[in-house]
């Protein structure tokens, strides 16, 4: 090749750095007689090939750094290495990562076009394998619009000229196989966009990452995890999670450090300089202790997905694939699901596919263009929380999205998702003025796309993994979210039942003497509760922003404080729907919860915090043992009122049936500080009844006053029931009753 050859052409565009397919140019190719190989390296003083059994220096045939060696023609291709040399004696050798094929299918292009690719996360990103006989990494990114794309990283000093991608056709996809990485090496991609700007950007399918504030990806592992959960996992196939108890205890990992884990230093104020976070196996055995101690079912993790800010609650996400390295690698947050599979926790994940945040080196304006977002600030952006919002209608996008809920399901057995911000997903004007967004196609309201997508993912999800759950935190009145798909519905698994959460803490926090004028608050929950398969959740977001803690909430004096907080618990246990309690409330926490420290654990020295914790291991493990209280969760039939209407007195009485309707816990609520002496009660069945359960034991910190002989049911029709029974209501307490012969 000619001097004048070099600065034409494909060549020029190689050394300027809008090279497409650098694979044309570099590597091994056959002209007329000969057999060619060049490599391009702006940095290498000297470069040899390495085959035969010989060394041959090759010719710089451009000062770019463009280097050429011809061989005689022969059949076929052959196997060579090649060798750098950089100043100050640097050489380096490895095959020449231009001398392989393509490591992606022409199928896989063609189903991610389509947004059908079910395990694109074996596609794009970062994945060691073995091309031939040759170890390396093969990395894979959409960036369609792009001039050039490189892999960059400290192996060829961050430099973009060195390792450029090829193009895939009119896919958008680039490729590269690169001979002689190792897991855990960082890497970004360098995009050339149209304009000619140079980005460096986080790749959107890495799936592990560089701890902050670094914000690379890292090669994974080749070799995985190896699982020893199939026991939990058989079972969760085959057991229908609507007739299982779920009581979940939501964690936020870093401010949980509870009992277990060592005290940590105070946060720095520069989160580069903290080191404080727990790997993910000590976080695995502290808190699967505190759980069964606890009596939990599950446990809820806030986001887990890689996200930049240490003071946060992690729904920044920039990492959709990668657990973030705060507390260890993805193995070790694999041995943190096994771990609570084998002890019988179930694990489910905040997930955030509404939107994802601005910063320059992760998702927005990714190849220089709207790519996952909407060029359009008015379907585009969510003001209120500053990100960006995802083009729902884009196939690859979807596909994005789709890969990333699957691979948690998949790579990490993760039992369920919580879809957060589901609201904002589904409504073009969500938090927004007239003029600010734009109506769909039938002038409506509806974000058409984000619903099929959403509607896409619940049914390949149910599909593919059965037993898991899909719930959405949604907070309007949007018809069928829990409801399957072929009937209408948006496909989730339960939704958080928000219209619950804010009547119940709206109520209890009335002063008592108001709470008669306000009765249809605790009892208007029961038109609805089975319009949809609900959660009760008294989650992360009612103990912050100046909403106070649960306990600070509830009115009166010190002991009426706790004393209102157990009847909120019991209340909570006892109404249909599964359970969520955000950490802290089980021990009743005074103060908001703060991100950026740990909860008050030293309130358990305190007697009615000590109590508190107490009473919540009692009512979570009578909860899992009373089938009465979650086998019939979603129908009419599991629930009965007996007086549902007593709004002087303000109290409460209802019936739980088990499924079969053979068996019944009765549960009566006094939520004003009065003591019910001879309060008589209808019961649907004969025999004797006894307390289970009663709030105002002394060991929860009540006054003691409760039912401990067995009360016989006497004939006589009351709230509609064949028999009755008398007992005392102790003062701002909930009791739980059953038929004696058949204890909880």
């Amino acid at each position: 090749m000619g001097k004048k050859q070099a600065e034409s052409g494909p060549f020029q565009a190689l050394f300027e750095g809008r090279m497409a397919d650098p694979h044309s140019i570099l590597g091994m190719h056959t002209e007329k007689n000969s057999v060619v190989i060049r490599v391009y390296d702006p940095e290498a003083e000297s470069v040899f090939i390495l085959a035969f059994g010989k060394r041959t220096p090759m010719e710089k045939t451009a000062p770019e750094g463009l280097f050429s060696l011809s061989f005689p023609r022969r059949k076929t291709h052959f196997a060579y290495e090649v060798e750098k040399n950089f100043p100050g004696g640097v050489t380096f050798v490895s095959e020449d990562p231009y001398h392989f094929l393509p490591g992606i299918g022409e199928m896989d292009l063609y189903l991610f076009n389509e947004g059908k690719h079910q395990r694109i996360y074996d596609v794009l990103g970062a994945h060691p394998r073995k091309m031939g006989e040759v170890d390396g990494v093969l990395f894979a990114v959409w960036a369609p619009t792009a001039q050039r794309v490189s892999v960059v990283g400290d192996f060829n000093c961050w430099d973009g000229r060195r390792h450029m991608m090829r193009r895939m056709g009119a896919s958008g996809v680039w490729e590269l196989f690169i001979p002689a990485l190792c897991p855990g090496d960082i890497y970004k991609f360098e995009i050339r966009t149209v304009s000619g700007e140079l980005l460096t950007k986080l790749d959107p399918y890495a799936q592990r990452t560089e701890l902050r504030p670094g914000s690379a990806g890292r090669i994974p592992s080749a070799s995985g995890y190896t699982w020893t959960d199939s026991a939990w996992m058989e079972a969760r196939r085959k057991n229908n999670i609507l007739e299982q108890p779920v009581s979940i205890y939501e964690v936020h990992l870093s401010s949980w450090r509870g009992p277990g884990l060592r005290a940590l230093p105070p946060s720095s104020k520069d989160s580069s300089d903290r080191d404080d976070f727990h790997n993910y196996r000590e976080l695995a055995h502290a808190l699967a202790a505190y759980v069964l101690e606890m009596g939990y079912t599950h446990i809820e993790l806030l986001p887990v997905c890689e996200h930049p800010l240490d003071q946060s609650w992690g729904y920044q996400v920039t990492g959709f694939y990668a657990p973030t390295a705060r507390y260890g690698t993805p193995e070790d947050f694999a041995y943190f699901v096994d771990y609570m599979h084998g002890k019988g926790i179930g694990v489910i994940l905040d997930w955030v596919p509404a939107h994802f945040p601005k910063d320059s080196f992760s998702l927005g304006r990714f190849d220089g263009t709207a790519l996952y977002e909407h060029a359009d600030p008015r379907q585009g952006e969510q003001r209120d929380w500053g990100t960006y919002i995802f083009n729902f209608g884009r196939n690859e996008v979807r596909n994005f999205l789709t890969g990333s809920a699957l691979y948690w399901f998949d790579r990490f057995h993760v039992d369920g998702l919580r879809v957060d911000a589901v609201a904002s997903m589904l409504y073009l004007d969500y938090s927004r003025k007239g003029g600010e967004w734009i109506p769909n196609r039938y002038g409506g309201n509806e974000n058409l796309e984000a619903i099929a997508f959403l509607r896409g993912l619940n049914e390949l999800a149910h599909e593919l993994f059965p037993g898991i759950m899909m719930v959405a935190e949604e907070s309007t009145a949007w018809p069928g979210v829990s409801r399957p798909v072929y009937l209408g519905g948006l496909g989730f698994t339960f939704k958080w039942n928000m219209g619950w959460m804010h009547d119940t803490l709206e109520y209890y926090s009335l002063d008592p003497i108001y709470r008669s004028f306000h009765h249809s608050q605790i009892t208007f929950s029961l038109l609805y509760a089975f319009s949809e398969n609900f959660i009760l959740p008294l989650s992360h977001d009612e103990v912050v922003h100046g909403k106070r803690s649960l306990l600070d909430r509830m009115p009166g004096d010190y002991q009426q404080k706790f004393a209102n907080l157990r009847a909120l618990y019991t209340g909570m246990i006892t109404h249909p729907g599964k359970k969520l309690l955000f950490m802290g409330g089980e021990f009743a926490q005074w103060i908001e919860w703060n991100c950026n420290q740990g909860l008050d654990w030293n309130l358990l020295e305190y007697p009615r915090h000590s109590e508190m914790k107490t009473f919540c291991a009692v009512l979570n493990r009578l909860y899992r043992s009373e089938p009465c209280l979650w086998e019939n969760d979603f129908a009419p039939e599991g629930f009965q009122w007996l007086d549902g209407g007593d709004s002087r007195q303000s109290v409460l009485a209802y019936i739980r049936w088990n499924k079969a309707h053979t068996d019944a816990v009765v549960v009566i609520l006094n939520l004003t500080p009065v003591v019910r002496d001879n309060f008589t009660i209808g019961v649907p069945l004969p025999g004797e009844w006894v307390e289970v359960l009663n709030t105002d034991r002394s060991c929860f910190g009540g006054t003691n006053l409760l039912n401990e002989k067995p009360m016989k049911a006497h004939p006589g029709i009351f709230h509609g029931q064949p028999q009755h029974i008398t007992l005392r209501l102790s003062w701002l307490s909930a009791v739980i009753l059953k038929r004696k012969g058949n204890p909880a």
